[in-house]
């Protein structure tokens, strides 16, 4: 099983001046150490207007970070957004190709469309049309990153002429692509489509068994790719604090974990919020006691503990296991202590094994992939015939003043004619 870490880039109140600068700098601190430690994924959102709970609207530049600082780890977008109101297409591919050059080729494409109310309605996106718009921005921006040329597209919610759009990424035809799952319903889709599932749900074991169950029996079965390639993945997130103490372990991490959860549901399922003003972590604190603690069965313990959770993990078949580690006010000493003890007490078991796993799987699933391929109605490509070609604008206005000019000195010579009878 893989291992990754997972940033919303969370800030709760007071704020401070330079208290984000702090954050993000923390962070790349982090990602920097978790490289160094062998962990395998550094996962970041894209977020718009969720005060507190995530300060990440531009995961690309997080990521080029990142790409600077680290030599092996993959760089997940968890999630770019889709939709062309937040992103158009053709600028997502854009940025995917060059944050995977920079990279060199580290790039894991996550993509979304958010529930949140403050993103949707601040893109002016409705609702029961998002994941429409989903499908659409994913299908197309995987074409003008395999395609050269993109021929072009009219669709329901953006269009565009032919084009090349490049960069071209360095993983060909594009990364992998991965979807948010908060249910199990987008877990079926995810594998009806071929791609990764990022399960954004907090399950048990038990439960987690039965996704991984339904995600592989339908990807064998249904698939048909949205992409020029598939990617069969589960990863699924855990809490994360790591102490020999157990007690120490959840003091360092069970007030970020619940706060995590809190903002999720203030932003998503039952908060009322007024932008600038509303104070989450003074309302998480006046709720704390009503706060159900959950502790060592959620990635939060001693090493012992949080190996036989992930031992679970393991055995019902998921990829990856992604920990928050950054959420609330979790310290950063105490998050870059919690990866080190478990790079060293936990993850061996785990890494020693993942070779011989992925092995197993692939070659399991590469009849199944092949019949999958082979059901995608792939866009159809444009002859050299078939592409248009485009005049630069100023050979356009100078055409056009040579007919202007041509026009009238037609039109002058006509009236001398026509006054010397």
């Amino acid at each position: 099983m893989k291992f990754g870490i997972f940033y919303e880039h969370q800030l709760p109140r007071p704020w401070a001046q330079g208290d984000e600068q702090r954050l993000i700098q923390e962070a790349l601190d982090q990602v920097e150490l978790a490289d160094r430690l062998g962990i395998d994924y550094a996962w970041e959102v894209e977020h718009h207007f969720l005060e507190e709970y995530s300060h990440s609207s531009a995961p690309e530049v997080f990521l080029a970070a990142c790409s600077q600082r680290t030599k092996n780890i993959r760089l997940g977008h968890g999630i770019v957004l889709m939709p062309p109101k937040y992103n158009h297409p053709a600028r997502v591919a854009e940025r995917i190709g060059m944050l995977d050059l920079v990279s060199n080729g580290r790039v894991e494409w996550g993509t979304g469309e958010s529930s949140s109310i403050m993103e949707l309605g601040g893109f002016g996106i409705d609702p029961s049309e998002k994941r429409d718009m989903w499908r659409e921005g994913v299908e197309q921006c995987a074409n003008m990153m395999a395609m050269d040329p993109y021929p072009g597209f009219d669709g329901k919610y953006f269009s565009m002429p032919c084009r090349n759009v490049v960069p071209k990424p360095a993983q060909r035809p594009h990364p992998p692509i991965w979807v948010a799952c908060s249910n199990r319903e987008t877990i079926k889709l995810a594998a009806r489509l071929g791609i990764g599932a990022l399960t954004f749900a907090f399950v048990d074991t038990e439960e987690a068994k039965k996704w991984v169950d339904d995600y592989y029996r339908i990807f064998k079965e249904e698939c048909v790719p949205i992409g020029h390639t598939v990617n069969p993945n589960i990863a699924m997130v855990t809490g994360f604090s790591v102490h020999e103490d157990e007690e120490e372990a959840k003091r360092r991490g069970m007030d970020g974990f619940r706060f995590f959860s809190y903002g999720l549901g203030h932003h998503y399922i039952f908060g009322e919020h007024k932008p600038g003003r509303t104070d989450i972590w003074a309302n998480f604190e006046a709720a704390r006691d009503q706060i159900p603690e959950e502790g060592a069965n959620r990635g939060i313990g001693t090493p012992e503990q949080v190996r036989e959770h992930l031992k679970g993990f393991r055995d019902a078949g998921v990829d990856q296991v992604i920990f928050i580690q950054q959420g609330g006010k979790n310290r950063h000493q105490h998050i870059c202590e919690a990866m080190e003890l478990f790079a060293e007490k936990v993850m061996p078991e785990f890494k020693a094994e993942e070779e011989e796993r992925e092995r197993r799987k692939m070659e399991e699933l590469a009849p199944y992939i092949e019949a999958a391929m082979q059901r995608k109605k792939a866009m159809k490509p444009l002859s050299d015939e078939e592409i248009p070609a485009y005049l630069a604008l100023g050979r356009q206005i100078t055409e056009n003043d040579e007919k202007a000019n041509a026009a009238q000195a037609a039109g002058a010579k006509g009236a001398s004619v026509r006054s010397g009878d």
